[in-house]
């Protein structure tokens, strides 16, 4: 069960964190944004955004093979390169104690602009607080059905 509704006791707080979210959502492939929402969900253990955004890439025709082994990435090679990319600065920003390091950022700004690379770290950022909005108030999936 959830534990508080935040859209109900801090809707203007919700609508901004939903406007960044609709501003990545027009500036990112889809794809490759749900990618991204789906791997820091997993490190972050929230599974309302995990099935969320396993659903989201189902729906748009990623083969399930895909989806299953964005957890293992790097181990496949089922991802393109700005994928790899993109998946591999999702890790190191949502672990950010531990830094963004230089061959990761290099490789990131070599594959996308700074446009595209500036869209990224917000998607990223507001991923990361959609997460900790789920995790933190016991947020759950759909049941199955």
């Amino acid at each position: 069960m959830t534990r508080l509704p935040i859209h109900q006791h801090a809707p203007e707080g919700y609508k901004a964190v939903a406007a960044l979210d609709q501003y990545v959502t027009k500036n990112i492939d889809h794809v490759l944004l749900d990618l991204v929402k789906l791997r820091a969900s997993q490190l972050n253990g929230c599974a309302f955004c995990v099935d969320m955004h396993a659903t989201d890439l189902e729906k748009t025709g990623v083969p399930s093979r895909k989806i299953f082994a964005v957890s293992a990435w790097r181990e496949t090679d089922f991802f393109s390169d700005r994928e790899r990319a993109a998946l591999a600065l999702t890790e190191q920003v949502t672990f950010i104690s531990s830094g963004v390091d230089e061959k990761t950022w290099q490789e990131a700004a070599r594959l996308f602009s700074e446009r595209e690379l500036s869209d990224l770290i917000l998607a990223i950022g507001t991923i990361n607080l959609w997460n900790r909005i789920g995790v933190s108030t016991h947020l759950a999936p759909p049941a199955l059905g």
